[in-house]
């Protein structure tokens, strides 16, 4: 490695969601890709989690306890250096009126569950490979 190459940070994902199966499985399958999840069960947690936790990429649920998925990501790119991170929702709501209200609220992309867990690791590593270094 040349002294000017800089090895990269290992990418830290913020998973919101309330179903401990679910997490179980996402946290698995990324952490197996060697990223490192910050898993939080609900909205309000997950605020409470900012000052400490600047992540890469953000995947929340929708439906939420306490504050909704949607609501998150209105206040996430209120925070400052966060406009361009990488949200995506990842929910059960597969109408065209929730997704469409998930891309309003600054939502990058949508996944409905059931999801496959190969596309959804795709996903994540093609907004990975576009964050600045």
């Amino acid at each position: 490695m040349s002294e000017h190459a800089r090895p990269r940070a290992i990418p830290r994902i913020l998973l919101i969601e309330d179903d401990a199966d679910i997490i179980y499985l996402i946290r698995f399958m990324l952490e197996r890709q060697g990223y490192t999840v910050d898993p939080r069960t609900d909205g309000r947690d997950a605020l409470d989690a900012l000052p400490g936790c600047v992540p890469d990429l953000i995947l929340s649920d929708v439906m939420l306890p306490y504050i909704d998925g949607l609501e998150l990501v209105r206040r996430f790119r209120e925070q400052p250096g966060w406009e361009h991170l990488p949200m995506v929702m990842l929910t059960a709501r597969a109408n065209e009126t929730d997704i469409v209200r998930a891309f309003d609220a600054g939502a990058d992309d949508y996944i409905v569950k059931p999801f496959q867990p190969d596309e959804l690791l795709a996903r994540v590593k093609r907004f990975l490979r576009r964050a600045p270094a």
